[in-house]
């Protein structure tokens, strides 16, 4: 069964730091486009973060020069590095890729369960 587990959230002060980890297991071949969501309470899931499989990057204009997202191919893990938190970041992060498992053609996208991220004073 092929899983997405995010791991790393939990509560900081505003301008304090955390590092979420998202990694990927399973029958897996190979792992495409890699995202970063996030879900405030009563607000639609939103793209924070995207890495592509040549290592391209693209942020949402509300985390840029704060959050950086990299990749460990052979981990298969997806990280976000973020900096500099604010209140406004509280919310459930999310992982999600474009996997191509074993013995089935074609990239399918899963989703991890998601982690806390809470930032106050």
């Amino acid at each position: 069964q092929l899983q997405l587990v995010e791991s790393g959230g939990g509560s900081v002060q505003p301008g304090g730091s955390l590092r979420l980890s998202c990694v990927a297991s399973g029958s897996i071949f190979t792992i495409n486009t890699m995202k970063w969501y996030r879900q405030a309470p009563g607000k639609q899931r939103e793209l924070v973060a995207t890495i592509t499989s040549g290592d391209s990057t693209n942020y949402s204009d509300s985390v840029k020069g704060r959050f950086t997202i990299s990749r460990d191919t052979a981990k298969k893990t997806v990280y976000l590095q973020m900096n500099s938190l604010k209140p406004d970041d509280t919310g459930v992060y999310y992982c999600n890729a474009d996997i191509w498992r074993l013995g089935i053609r074609g990239f399918s996208n899963y989703w991890g369960q998601g982690t806390q991220v809470t930032v106050s004073s």
